[in-house]
């Protein structure tokens, strides 16, 4: 822990603090429903077990002024070719579209899953670099109110 005892404010760094978090996050969704007139929605998962209990896969999401920002998609490295992936996806789609969502938004490292989410119909919106062994941090969108686009045979 590093702190700054001067006169006034102290500045104190630490390890992750779960009360400050909380209180940021308060106070974050405070000033942006101020700012934006839409109120938070909250947050929501998806869990997979299998007949033993044994976690195969879930996501994490928040939803938010018509966004769904999904924070964490992981499959068990074994379950990965069964599709859990895929329906875990859509039932997050389904699930924002209830909350009153008409798009997503997702973030994925260049050597997790960025084509995954592209073939779900995402477009990349942008990325930052710089992350260990030349990778990315890949941004995704998808509107869920626009059809698919049409293939050409």
């Amino acid at each position: 822990m590093n702190t700054d005892n001067s006169s006034g404010p102290s500045l104190t760094v630490s390890e992750h603090d779960t009360e400050l978090n909380d209180r940021l996050i308060k106070e974050l969704i405070a000033f942006n429903s101020a700012a934006t007139g839409a109120p938070d929605r909250g947050t929501f998962s998806i869990k997979v077990t299998d007949e033993a209990g044994r976690l195969v896969g879930g996501l994490t999401a928040r939803t938010w002024g018509g966004l769904c920002d999904v924070d964490l998609l992981w499959v068990r490295e074994d379950s990965r070719k069964d599709g859990w992936g895929s329906r875990i996806l859509l039932a997050a789609e389904s699930e924002a579209q209830q909350r009153g969502c008409d798009r997503v938004s997702v973030s994925s490292f260049t050597f997790q899953a960025p084509d995954f989410y592209q073939r779900h119909g995402y477009v990349e919106t942008g990325r930052t670099p710089g992350i260990p062994g030349g990778h990315a941090v890949v941004h995704l969108f998808k509107s869920l109110t626009e059809s698919a686009p049409s293939r050409q045979s």
